[in-house]
């Protein structure tokens, strides 16, 4: 039995844990997450998905603020492998060199694509086909360590044209996609089973000496940088296919947002339908059959549902009821 430390935070690393738990090739002699937060409008202490689970099992949990603290600690384990995923931190290099396999790390795309810390909104926003899970073994560099093993899932990322604008003559054209279009959210749920797959998998082989880890290819690494807040704002000159994409990939978190009457106006979720329209300026909300559209820097979408600061979040219609007399620009 190979004796693991685990090491991560969100629900995103839960069902990793829970299929490591549940093998009996595994010993999870204890679990590393972050320290319990604020977390709502009360601000109530609530601790992480991850603790939560390892609770449940009776496993030592550690929530150090900074992990580096940790290295003593986790040398007197004396673990065969370090299993992370999405934790928070960086692992310094003093960790790194403790288990006698080294630590590995599930990371939510196929590296060296969409290394850093949002590949999974940014494989939906750049429009990717595919995406995936890569387990790898680490070393110092932000997500540049040497491949083991990786698997591939397809993106329901395709949108669908409209020919909306009773002037245009050309011919409607649609792509064919999926009705239930990927959303950060569903991929993250996709992505975060496929980890605990792709790890009991491969795993055991690597552990046996079967699978050597493999260089990436560094003139082929992309990044997907940190998200905040602010990442979610709309540039309306941008594409409606381009928008349409960073609606979904930003829902939940960190959400897209415009603004409006001089108020926070946020984009829940727009049409799979995208409107062949070019009539209005830029950023101009427009009635299309009784629902909001937009026009964008190419063509236009129609908003199906939104939510204005200090209101809760309404269909198009119903903000169309409420507001018609005041459309104006975003």
């Amino acid at each position: 039995m190979y004796k693991i430390i685990f090491i991560g935070t969100p629900e995103y690393s839960v069902p990793t844990l829970q299929a490591l738990i549940a093998d009996e090739r595994f010993n999870v002699a204890a679990v590393i997450t972050a320290p319990d937060a604020p977390v709502g409008r009360k601000q109530i202490l609530t601790p992480p998905p991850v603790k939560v689970m390892a609770q449940k099992f009776n496993l030592p949990v550690l929530q150090p603020r900074n992990i580096k603290a940790m290295a003593t600690g986790i040398k007197k384990m004396a673990s065969d492998a370090i299993i992370v995923i999405a934790y928070g931190q960086i692992i310094p290099p003093e960790i790194l060199s403790l288990p006698k396999f080294g630590c590995l790390n599930l990371h939510a795309s196929l590296l060296p694509k969409h290394r850093g810390a949002s590949p999974i909104q940014t494989a939906i926003a750049a429009g990717d086909k595919t995406t995936g899970v890569t387990l790898m073994k680490m070393d110092s560099g932000l997500d540049t360590g040497p491949i083991i093993a990786q698997k591939k899932i397809k993106i329901n990322n395709c949108h669908f044209l409209e020919n909306g604008d009773p002037t245009d003559n050309r011919r409607d054209s649609r792509l064919r996609g999926n009705d239930n279009l990927d959303t950060g959210a569903s991929l993250h749920d996709k992505l975060a089973r496929l980890s605990a797959e792709t790890l009991l998998q491969y795993l055991p082989g690597y552990l046996a000496g079967k699978l050597q880890p493999k260089p990436q290819t560094e003139r082929q690494a992309t990044y997907a940088p940190k998200l905040t807040r602010q990442s979610g704002r709309i540039d309306w000159r941008k594409p409606a296919e381009e928008i349409e994409r960073l609606v979904r990939a930003y829902y939940p978190w960190p959400g897209t947002w415009t603004k409006w009457q001089e108020k926070i106006l946020k984009i829940i979720e727009v049409d799979k339908n995208i409107l062949k329209i070019n009539k209005d300026k830029v950023g101009q909300i427009f009635l299309h059959n009784g629902r909001p559209a937009i026009q964008c820097g190419h063509s236009s979408l129609i908003i199906n549902r939104l939510q204005l600061a200090g209101k809760q979040v309404v269909k198009g219609q119903e903000f169309i009821s409420g507001y018609g007399q005041k459309i104006n620009n975003c």
